[in-house]
């Protein structure tokens, strides 16, 4: 149970969520990608990357599915400038086309870091899906491919995405009011 002293006030509800998801995975459906595989980032995007899975076998889309488990925020709020690989994919991705999807791209270090390791290893194109996008300065250049929702420069969570492992459960993106 969560402290009296936290409240998330909602940024996203679920229902905008799944009407974004619908017209994010129409674009990935027209981009034609054959042979697609969906690389989902851990942990963040797993809820994310399900509902985007699911609206994407909606528009006629079976793609295949691999996970890629990386850190770089631990149980912080920022992240410490350095990915990790946590869980590497099974998946052989050479000659493949690729979507690598995250729940937010803010500093670009780990979308950078996933679309260039699978690039590394052969994929024929690597496109990249984040439900959040901040508008903020990246430590990398980088930009999505697909977006769902530019998100408040504030940390958010819910939909997956956490505060120490906190939060994943909430059905829509919300932002911590911390009250007195």
């Amino acid at each position: 149970p969560q402290p009296a002293s936290e409240i998330v006030e909602i940024v996203f509800t679920a229902e905008a969520i799944a009407r974004r998801i619908g017209t994010v995975a129409q674009g990935i459906a027209e981009a034609r990608l054959e042979r697609l595989l969906v690389v989902a980032i851990l942990k963040g995007s797993f809820v994310f990357a399900a509902d985007l899975l699911r609206a994407m076998h909606r528009t006629g889309l079976s793609p295949e599915v691999d996970f890629l488990s990386l850190a770089s925020y631990r149980e912080a709020t920022t992240s410490s400038g350095r990915v990790d690989i946590v869980r590497d994919i099974e998946t052989d991705v050479a000659g493949r086309n690729v979507l690598v999807v995250d729940d937010i791209l803010e500093s670009g270090r780990t979308l950078a870091f996933a679309r260039d390791l699978i690039a590394a290893r052969g994929a024929e194109r690597v496109l990249t899906c984040v439900l959040l996008d901040k508008p903020v300065e990246r430590a990398v250049p980088i930009a999505a491919d697909f977006t769902a929702f530019e998100c408040p420069d504030e940390f958010v969570v819910g939909y997956g995405m956490d505060l120490a492992h906190r939060f994943r459960e909430l059905p829509f993106v919300g932002r911590l009011v911390r009250t007195p």
